[in-house]
């Protein structure tokens, strides 16, 4: 890995291939506007002074378009380092000009990450790839629900991070449904072939999101204790209600947290109970068979005198013999439930 203090080279290290480009929505109490931006800091320009901003970059693959968009609005080297890294673990950051917030979101089976940075009257969301996963608060600046288009750049900013959240809690319920089923099945002793590798699914499912949220609710309070002044007092019990959904999502993780230890256990008992009755039954046909061989070891030795070997129905008596002790043992197993 190499030193990023030694390098003025900005590289994006994911796998997305989407190519950046820009959506820009300017907005006011008396308007909104959404535009695809081919000229960036010609759109920047043409905004009105009384107008927000919030700009939606899709795709980190153009580092030197992510470093035009942030050094437009001061965000510093470092910051545009951790836009571009995708494998940095959550966290917030409190600068005198910005708040700064790594994070990913979970659309279905993909993890797509999220950066958010909030200025004076400016929001810059980066997401890794085509999402639309910010798409209803867009509609909500359209339709101004409950007068968002009245409000500053932080209570936009609560928003989407409440939209983070929200993600969260919906990922972590949907693996606890899922363990409930799993959970069912196990204590049914229904076939457990399959149940171990759906196990270990839920199981990177749940490590990826303690990964994201964890490190994010233990960092979020920083903006609780900003004195910037980017957050505004009459917007922070938005960003309270927010760490309320924080915790409720980390609730739900240790929950997943207990029920896949509890499952894992459940399960590996099963399995070390079906093994044991496999075993049962090996053992029991190995006894049966036990007294068995030793007739016909008996029976199959060469000596010269064996008055068995004389008898006319001396096959028959053998066979009878064999089958008689083969069944006196089966039911005395049978009798004693097989213990």
């Amino acid at each position: 890995m190499k030193n990023n203090l030694l390098t003025e080279q900005l590289v994006y290290n994911g796998e997305s291939r989407t190519k950046t480009h820009i959506h820009l929505i300017r907005y006011s109490p008396s308007g909104f506007e959404e535009s695809l931006c081919d000229n960036f800091a010609a759109a920047v320009t043409a905004a009105a002074p009384s107008d927000k901003l919030w700009v939606r970059v899709h795709g980190l693959e153009d580092a030197a378009c992510i470093q035009e968009v942030c050094t437009r609005f001061g965000v510093d080297f470092l910051v545009v380092q951790d836009i571009l890294n995708v494998e940095h673990p959550s966290k917030v950051e409190v600068y005198d000009d910005f708040n700064f917030v790594v994070s990913s979101v979970f659309v279905g089976e993909r993890v797509v990450r999220v950066r958010l940075v909030q200025g004076p009257n400016v929001v810059l969301s980066f997401t890794e790839g085509e999402s639309s996963f910010y798409d209803d608060v867009a509609e909500a600046l359209r339709r101004n629900v409950l007068k968002i288009r009245s409000r500053s750049s932080d209570y936009l900013f609560s928003v989407m991070i409440n939209e983070l959240t929200a993600n969260y809690i919906s990922v972590a319920m949907s693996i606890g449904d899922d363990l409930e089923d799993l959970e069912s099945e196990l204590i049914a002793a229904a076939d457990g072939r399959g149940i171990g590798g759906r196990l270990q699914i839920h199981r990177r499912r749940y490590m990826d999101l303690k990964r994201v949220v964890l490190p994010l609710r233990d960092q979020y309070t920083k903006l609780l204790r900003s004195d910037a002044g980017l957050i505004h007092a009459a917007n922070r019990p938005f960003f309270n209600d927010v760490n309320d959904h924080l915790q409720n999502a980390s609730q739900l993780i240790d929950g997943c947290r207990e029920t896949l230890s509890s499952l894992m256990d459940l399960y590996t008992a099963n399995n070390d109970m079906r093994m044991n009755d496999i075993m049962k039954r090996l053992t029991i046909v190995s006894t049966i068979f036990i007294p068995l061989t030793f007739l016909v070891g008996v029976w199959g030795m060469n000596f010269r005198h064996m008055p068995e070997l004389e008898w006319r129905h001396g096959y028959a008596v053998a066979w009878g013999v064999m089958l008689a002790v083969g069944a006196a043992a089966y039911f005395v197993f049978r009798t004693k439930r097989w213990r």
